[in-house]
């Protein structure tokens, strides 16, 4: 039992707890949805309705069911509407929104809406908001009025100031009138920029409300003009300023005091249906908008004041190659009783060119001088001839091709090249051309054969012809095209002999700005078609440009899309004359300069001259020059120092005078007008004069010695050549005899002596009728050779001098190398003279003559010098026909090196 009870006590506790905790659960989720409500209220006006818009509190998101929200509109704290708004589960979240209109002005009292939110029986507590307000609001203000504007504050909240947008506070002044009310006076000197200027009422915390004021002028109407279109209304129009007020109060127009609406800005122009007659009436305009009204009033007789309308319909009647015909319409009738004037103007390609017609109704007009094979477009307006007043608009425009022609005349220019004279014409543009040129056709004679022509085609793309010409006469030169219409006049140029004085001027300089040259020259008498001025890069080849001046003009601007700066360009000046053109003038220049390159100056080298320093170059090529070089300037030590230069463009050195010793850098710059350029540079060093005369003597001996040092080494090793050359072997005596006995030889062979032989002289002796070998003298005297003494050469006994010895001419065979020789008169060895005396003493012989040998020593070498053998006859003069004659004479033998 005690047990049961227990279980029934403890199921009893278990079942309360149960029920306090659900009814825990039940009142924590009623009380979560309690607690959701409204929050970022916002309360707006506009007119006499107020808007009010809110959010969910984040606690709503518990809402399963519809939630309500209850509103209360208070007018001066008084409750006047009651209203519900119904927030399904699926708007929680979202921003709500309610508006109500007042059945009072919003500016007479406060008005103030208070918002709570209501959940099955609970509800929460009251938000409330009051409508903070500037009044007055979207008025109108004139510019230059005082104005007052009020601030109307809700509860709870803190003024923080009002002001005028785009107004200084030196034109503003704030004043409280009660605690919930502040008043803004301003002097308004300026008219809203857009729609409205705003007025500002900043509140505490971070409420801002205002209104919007127009502020402008009255109607700004000037400058009425009536006139008439069709003679049947009047249409006036005047010049209008904004009156800032173009959308809150447009001005409106009323014309000669008509209730009815005639235009409304910003329209500037009106019409009204009128009887026009040829009398003067006043025609009023009338202007108002919501700050004021104007009246102008213009006077005129609108039969002079017509001012038609375009002709329509414009159409090219009859086109041909160089005319057209147009015709039009008149809209209104009365247009073709009127006198008029009409312009036509006619476009080609961007040049305007107008032509006038006149007539009683004028519809048509013919149009000539028009291009061939070209498109015009022409636009057409009129006025009337009486009474000028306005022209009238121009027409649509009509477009129109005319027909195609023969080209027109070519310009035709020559160019010397080469020797050759080419022949140029300009490349016919289509306003030329008349259609597609299918050749070209050159002609030329001597002007003194004009009946004979050389005629040649030239293709459609090429525009020169080059001609070899005989110079010395005149040629006449004749071009045309061709097109499928024919051939264009013949264009003619005379070419000019090659006469040096009619091409000798002089040349002088132009300098070209803004890419042109600007040429002027003196009027020529010759000049009876006028002038050409042609130009072309002065160096290299180039096909010349030219251009054609009239008379009674001497100056042009030279403009040329191949024109480039830094180029030099040749420009000359021709008379055109009857006959071949004559030059006047040649000039050259750039037309526009460029800094030259650094290292301008070849060959730039330096050259100590005593205290000074000569820099030197090459003369500068125009192919170098891009600027026209006015003259050199010398820098030393990197641009620090300038002492020296020169004017003279054509200079090739430049001398640094009076320098120190020491190491410089020298820099040279060419001068033009665009600035210093073409520097080139060279690091020198000055030496003392004593230092450089030490230097020349060292370098003078040194180049001595090695001249010496080189012939010493030459002449040792080729000594054997130049003994042979200037002491030559001389060959060993060889004496030959003819005769009754035959050719017989005398040859001396291996005498050796030594020098105490030397004062004994050999002699070899000829006995009388016992020859020797079959030579014998004519006195049958012996031969005698005799050895000179030391020191003696070539020279005869002092005890008698006999006459020569005369051999007859025979051959000498050569003997161990040495070269033959013949005996003429004498013998004819160079090397020594063969001298014979008579002797009777006897003397120490030679081994004895051999027949068939040569009077030959055996030795090494010749020793002229040290040792000679005599050969002494006894000289005879009985007998003539003997086959020797010997004179005491020597002869000098070459002495053995060996005994």
């Amino acid at each position: 039992m005690v047990l049961v009870k227990g279980i029934m006590m403890i199921l009893w506790l278990l079942l309360v707890s149960l029920f306090c905790k659900s009814t825990q659960d039940g009142n924590g989720q009623e009380s979560g949805v309690l607690h959701c409500g409204s929050q970022n209220l916002k309360l707006t006006s506009s007119g006499q309705m107020i808007l009010l818009t809110w959010e969910d509190t984040p606690l709503c998101s518990a809402v399963q069911d519809v939630l309500i929200y209850e509103l209360e509109v208070l007018i001066a704290d008084n409750k006047e509407h009651y209203d519900e708004v119904a927030v399904t589960p699926d708007q929680i979240g979202s921003t709500h929104s309610w508006n109500w209109t007042s059945y009072l002005a919003l500016e007479c009292t406060s008005h103030s809406v208070r918002l709570r939110s209501r959940y099955k029986n609970y509800t929460s507590p009251w938000n409330q908001e009051t409508l903070p307000e500037v009044y007055p609001k979207d008025k109108h203000f004139k510019v230059g009025s005082t104005v007052t504007f009020c601030c109307v504050l809700p509860a709870g909240v803190v003024f923080g100031k009002m002001y005028l947008y785009g107004y200084s506070s030196a034109d503003m002044n704030t004043t409280r009138i009660s605690n919930q009310t502040y008043a803004l006076t301003v002097h308004l000197n300026q008219a809203s920029s857009n729609s409205c200027t705003n007025v500002i009422c900043e509140l505490y915390p971070s409420v801002e409300n205002g209104a919007c004021a127009y502020i402008g002028y009255p109607p700004i109407v000037t400058d009425l003009q009536c006139e008439t279109r069709d003679l049947q209304s009047v249409e006036c129009h005047w010049t209008y300023k904004d009156s800032s007020l173009p959308f809150k109060s447009p001005t409106e127009y009323h014309l000669l005091e008509s209730p009815t609406i005639c235009a409304k800005s910003p329209e500037t122009s009106c019409s009204q249906t009128v009887q026009v007659d040829a009398r003067e009436r006043n025609w009023t305009l009338t202007a108002s908008n919501s700050l004021g009204e104007v009246k102008l009033s213009d006077t005129a007789d609108l039969t002079k004041r017509v001012h038609m309308y375009p002709p329509e319909g414009v159409t090219a009647l009859s086109v041909n190659a160089r005319n057209v015909s147009l015709e039009w319409k008149w809209t209104v009738q009365q247009y073709y009783n009127l006198s008029l004037i009409c312009q036509v103007n006619i476009n080609n390609h961007g040049e305007n060119t107008i032509s006038e017609h006149f007539g009683v109704g004028l519809n048509f007009a013919v149009l000539n001088d028009l291009i061939p094979n070209w498109t015009y477009n022409v636009e057409i307006r009129c006025r009337t001839a009486q009474h000028f007043w306005k022209w009238s608009t121009w027409s649509t425009n009509v477009n129109f091709h005319t027909k195609g022609d023969v080209p027109d005349a070519l310009d035709v220019w020559m160019q010397v090249m080469d020797n050759q004279i080419i022949t140029i014409w300009k490349v016919p543009l289509a306003n030329q051309s008349h259609g597609h040129i299918e050749d070209y056709e050159v002609t030329w004679t001597k002007t003194t054969e004009r009946e004979r022509r050389n005629r040649t085609k030239v293709a459609p793309n090429n525009y020169s012809l080059a001609l070899s010409l005989d110079t010395t006469v005149e040629h006449i030169v004749t071009v045309t095209a061709r097109n499928i219409h024919g051939s264009s006049s013949p264009s003619t140029i005379t070419i000019p002999s090659s006469n040096p004085d009619r091409t000798r001027v002089n040349t002088s300089l132009i300098i070209g700005s803004n890419g042109s040259f600007n040429l002027s020259w003196s009027a020529s008498p010759t000049a009876s078609c006028g002038y050409i001025v042609d130009w072309c890069p002065t160096l290299g080849k180039c096909t010349v440009e030219w251009l054609k001046v009239p008379p009674n003009q001497t100056n042009a601007s030279i403009f040329s899309k191949n024109f480039k700066d830094g180029l030099r360009y040749t420009l000359s000046v021709y008379a055109c004359t009857q006959g071949a053109p004559v030059l006047l003038q040649r000039s050259e220049g750039y037309v526009g300069e460029k800094k030259i390159q650094d290292g301008l100056f070849k060959s730039f080298k330096g050259q100590q001259q005593n205290w000074d320093y000569e820099l030197s170059w090459e003369p500068i090529s125009l192919r170098e020059q891009t600027a026209l070089i006015q003259g050199y300037v010398l820098y030393l030590d990197d641009n620090k120092k300038v002492n020296f230069s020169t004017d003279n463009p054509e200079a090739t050195s430049l001398t640094a005078r009076n320098l120190k010793i020491g190491s410089y850098k020298f820099t040279v710059k060419a001068r033009t007008a665009v600035g210093e350029c073409g520097a080139t540079s060279i690091t020198a060093t000055l030496n003392s004069l004593t230092d450089d005369l030490i230097k020349t003597v060292f370098i003078s001996l040194a180049t001595v010695l090695g001249l010496l040092s080189l012939i010493t080494i030459v002449c040792y090793r080729h000594w054997t050549c130049i003994k042979e050359t200037v002491y030559p072997p001389i060959p060993k005596p060889v004496l030959t005899s003819t005769g009754e006995h035959g050719c017989r030889h005398f040859q001396v062979d291996q005498c050796h002596y030594s020098e105490a032989d030397i004062m004994d002289v050999p002699e070899l002796y000829c006995s009388a009728g016992a020859p020797i070998n079959g030579l014998v003298s004519q006195e049958n005297m012996p031969f005698v050779f005799s050895q000179t003494p030391k020191g003696y050469y070539n020279q005869p006994l002092k005890k008698y001098i006999p006459p020569p010895l005369t051999l007859p001419s025979m051959a000498i065979p050569s003997q161990s190398g040495l070269p033959s020789s013949s005996f003429r008169s004498e013998f004819p060895n160079l090397s020594y003279n063969l001298i014979m005396q008579p002797g009777n003493q006897q003397s120490n012989l030679c081994p004895e003559l051999q027949e068939g040998t040569s009077l030959e020593r055996s030795s090494d070498g010749y020793q002229p010098h040290d040792q000679t053998e005599t050969l002494t006859t006894n000289q005879t003069e009985e007998d003539p026909d003997s086959p020797m004659s010997c004179v005491s004479t020597y002869i000098l033998l070459p002495q053995s090196s060996s005994r």
